[in-house]
């Protein structure tokens, strides 16, 4: 069985950008989309963090799909971002940004999860790159059917 929602639109700006030291990855793409006008976009970026804070999936017998995010795990840096992409969503009217990240540590224990907004922020830089999407609602709304909230694009 294939299921799946879609919607398809088209790219709008892409802006290049470099979040500062200090600067938390999550509120620092929504800053730039802000500032850029962009409601909806596609992310990809890379750099260091000087801690982190994630999620990854966890065993939830209560729940619907026997799975779901457990607590935020933090880890002390330097961490080296290797990889980070992401879409930038609205929920209400508001920003939301679904992120996740490839990261390791000063041992070269690579890990990595759902990054939470807050815990993030950058070590020496985080270069990225943010394409607006067009045409296509890119919304998280609950979803009945995995209890969780979801990515859910529509015309």
């Amino acid at each position: 069985m294939i299921r799946f929602k879609e919607a398809c639109g088209n790219a709008g700006k892409v802006v290049a950008a470099r979040l500062l030291p200090d600067t938390d990855l999550i509120e620092g793409i929504e800053e730039i989309c802000k500032s850029n006008q962009i409601k909806y976009a596609y992310v990809s970026c890379f750099g260091s963090f000087k801690k982190c804070g994630y999620m990854y999936l966890v065993p939830k017998t209560t729940a619907k799909v026997k799975a779901g995010y457990g607590e935020i795990m933090t880890k002390e840096g330097p961490i080296e971002f290797l990889n980070g992409t992401g879409v930038v969503c609205q929920n209400n009217n508001k920003y939301d940004t679904h992120f996740h990240a490839t990261m390791c540590d000063q041992n070269g224990t690579v890990f990595g999860g759902h990054i939470v907004k807050g815990y993030t922020p950058t070590l020496t830089t985080v270069d990225l790159m943010i394409m607006e999407i067009k045409d296509v609602e890119m919304l998280r709304v609950y979803d009945e059917e995995t209890d969780l909230t979801q990515f859910l694009p529509q015309k």
